[in-house]
């Protein structure tokens, strides 16, 4: 429905030329009435919008605009049609992520503007009750070549605005050139327009708050015919701009930016801007209601789960065969539903012998999933398999191998960076897993931008500073309870997250920072679509009964989401459903106790138990408890609970 609504909208235009053409301005609001869009151009016809939540300020006059090679359509422009509004109305599942029904509804309107050359381009906007978004359409029959250079879109934010941002890393630097993966740890509650440590700019979602309103910046709907963008380091009087990736972030060969021959239009990802209050813009779908619908996939094989994973602690000398066997038993023990092997296994086990761990793991209902190495020339890792996966040829033949041999998903890393030919390498990866029946699990990757709508088979993006890094030094330890809290916000609030999480025993050669009840909440507070969990059995083995039980049961989607309290980078509660049960958990990010009153009306009467941090370090307590009434939770500093109603 998003890829045809242009073909309705351009017939629209067409009947309505005469009577826009002589209008400058226009209004559109949110079915609620409370967000308003005015898009206008100024002197230099320059075309411009302002957003306003119940008549505030949120977005100052910010500017639109494409410079394309032969066309530039920023400035000197004249409106020359305006669609009627209409209504959007849809209605999609989603097997993974924080809602599995969901509906749709916006207002939409098309700008059609004019250069002195005649020459044309699109602008179509949409509001809801949980934000706007809008995305450019160049199809002018007099360009041959549409070559974009530069995206003029900025993002104009009122003063004393704040700002929740992750710098973005420079290509090509880090462990062997692995950079960029979206793997930097947030600047929190800044002034924005700070510029940012990195000149390659600030990471997508980009959080801000100004007055009451909260609002987060992103994009959604990549097809592989676009660059993945981001917000320029610079942001002088707190108005941000649209950037291109670094000249590095491409697959050999290929194009850096968008560059469209022949026929075809340039068609633009969403740029969307969630907003309203934390709640509303926490609970907001709007990264996947963007996305395109989904590809066809057999239902029977999306399986979201939890995975065993030894690398996390055990690190590389554990991708054996014996251990791999080891941690099958595991994932049985827990009623899991993956074993994750690892770099490298195709050299320390081998293909024969792997194909004897799934056969394994297939007798104790545990899919196997296998680790590949993305890249060709961009960087110097040495882990393999490597390089098997770089044409559409070879992901044929090692795709067919894997599904032969009862694989049932891949883990890809190591990807080069956000250039065009780099986004359609990852489209091109989605669509052979697809049709060869795999799962997918992207690292050292992208933020996904509502992929996992679109793919029904990308289970799980990393694209953050996850829990590995927490292994490799103490200061990332030291960094994580803060980094945790900040992620239901900000990277987890549209995508996918594999951030690995929980750990009850010990981290070798590190001092943990969080409690123990603080990385069970960690469990239910992040969305994966498959949560390959960091503890060993052995450190399994050190929990009560009682937690054990609940990670043995802890379902594998959910069907509801509430944020019931939090604020980003210090605390965070969530209340998730699945069927008729409710999981809610918490964390304190801070150096001192808070206690928190919940709500529970929602869950009904439901009887259920607390479960969060006991007396002893690194224990539990568990506590009877009730809905339909107001319970107060106090939660230890760097600490945690989980109730299940």
């Amino acid at each position: 429905m998003v890829k045809t609504g242009f073909s309705v909208l351009t017939l629209a235009v067409c009947a309505n030329v005469m009577a826009a053409a002589t209008t400058n301005a226009a209004d559109l609001g949110s079915p609620d009435r409370h967000i308003r869009v005015a898009v206008s151009t100024d002197q230099g016809g320059r075309l411009q919008y302002t957003v306003t939540r119940d008549g505030k300020p949120v977005l100052l006059a910010s500017q639109l605009g494409l410079q394309l090679e032969g066309a530039q359509l920023s400035s000197g422009l004249s409106v020359v049609a305006r669609s009627q509004p209409r209504p959007i109305r849809e209605h999609y599942e989603m097997a993974t992520g924080k809602r599995r029904s969901i509906s749709y509804r916006a207002n939409e309107q098309t700008t059609t503007v004019r250069n002195a050359q005649q020459q044309t381009m699109e602008v179509t906007f949409r509001v809801s009750n949980d934000g706007v978004a809008f995305r450019y359409r160049v199809t002018d029959a007099t360009l041959a070549r549409k070559k974009l250079l530069q995206e003029h879109t900025s993002f104009a934010l009122p003063a004393a605005s704040r700002a929740w941002l992750q710098p973005m890393s420079v290509a090509q630097t880090g462990w062997n050139g692995t950079n960029p993966s979206y793997e930097e740890h947030y600047q929190m509650d800044i002034a924005a327009g700070s510029a940012s440590p990195s000149p390659a700019g600030w990471v997508f979602p980009a959080l801000f708050r100004t007055g009451d309103t909260w609002l987060a910046l992103s994009e959604a709907g990549m097809d592989g015919s676009f660059q993945a963008s981001r917000l320029a380091p610079q942001a002088d009087g707190a108005v941000y701009r649209i950037a291109n990736p670094m000249p590095a972030e491409v697959y050999p060969g290929g194009g850096l930016l968008a560059d469209v021959t022949g026929s075809a239009p340039l068609t633009t990802p969403w740029r969307l801007l969630a907003l309203g209050s934390l709640k509303t813009l926490t609970e907001s779908t709007l990264g996947t209601d963007l996305a395109a619908p989904a590809q066809p996939f057999d239902a029977a094989l999306v399986r979201p789960g939890h995975a065993a994973w030894s690398w996390a602690l055990l690190k590389d000398d554990a991708t054996v065969y014996d251990v791999q066997k080891k941690f099958i038993d595991y994932a049985a023990d827990m009623h899991w539903d993956y074993t994750l092997i690892d770099a490298d296994w195709d050299r320390k086990i081998g293909y024969d012998k792997v194909r004897e761990l799934v056969d394994y793991a297939a007798s104790k209902k545990v899919g196997i999933l296998l680790w590949y190495n993305s890249s060709g020339a961009w960087n110097s890792t040495e882990y393999s398999p490597k390089s098997q996966l770089l044409t559409h040829q070879q992901r044929v033949a090692e795709f067919a191998r894997l599904r032969a041999m009862g694989v049932k998903g891949v883990k890809i890393d190591f990807f080069g960076g956000d250039g065009q030919s780099m986004i359609a390498y990852y489209v091109e990866i989605l669509r052979d897993a697809a049709d060869a029946g795999l799962l997918v699990n992207f690292h050292g990757a992208t933020l996904p931008r509502g992929w996992s709508r679109t793919w029904p088979n990308l289970m799980t993006v990393e694209a953050i500073r996850g829990m590995e890094f927490t292994t490799f030094e103490q200061v990332d330890e030291d960094r994580m309870p803060a980094h945790a809290a900040m992620l239901p916000f900000t990277r987890n609030l549209f995508d996918p997250m594999d951030f690995t999480p929980m750990v009850f025993g010990k981290i070798p050669n590190i001092r943990r920072s969080a409690s123990n009840g603080f990385e069970l909440a960690t469990s239910v507070l992040y969305l994966s679509g498959i949560q390959h969990f960091a503890e060993t059995p052995e450190g399994m083995a050190s929990v009560p009964a009682y937690v054990k039980a609940l990670l043995q049961e802890l379902p594998r989607s959910w069907d509801d989401s509430r944020l019931l309290d939090g604020y980003p980078g210090q605390h965070v509660v969530m209340a998730r459903r699945a069927g008729k049960h409710w999981y809610i958990a918490g964390i304190n990010a801070t150096d001192v106790e808070k206690r928190i009153t919940l709500d529970l009306s929602f869950a009904g009467t439901a009887q259920g138990v607390l479960i969060t941090d006991g007396q002893a370090a690194r224990s539990f307590q568990q506590t009877p408890i009730a809905a339909g009434r107001k319970v107060v939770v106090t939660i230890k500093p760097h600490g945690g609970f989980v109730i299940l109603l």
